[in-house]
């Protein structure tokens, strides 16, 4: 439950930041004179903050330890 949270968390920072990304080279790069702040909301939703949660919560994913079978209890003298 622990990890489903972290996850979460990862991939939340990583839409923000995709978003964000996103919307500053809309901004910087696109030629588009008439309707560039739409264009930069609508990629930054739509395309790189999507794109920022996937990328995150993967490496997340593959960065994270694994741990395989539940955890046992010590043995017990007998």
């Amino acid at each position: 439950m622990r990890k489903i949270a972290i996850a979460f968390g990862v991939s939340i920072i990583g839409y923000v930041g995709g978003a964000l990304a996103g919307a500053l080279g809309v901004h910087f790069l696109s030629t588009n004179t008439h309707d560039r702040s739409v264009e930069a909301a609508m990629t930054a939703a739509f395309v790189t903050g999507p794109a920022g949660a996937l990328i995150s919560l993967a490496g997340f994913l593959f960065s994270a330890p694994h741990r395989r079978g539940a955890r046992r209890p010590p043995d017990r003298p007998e």
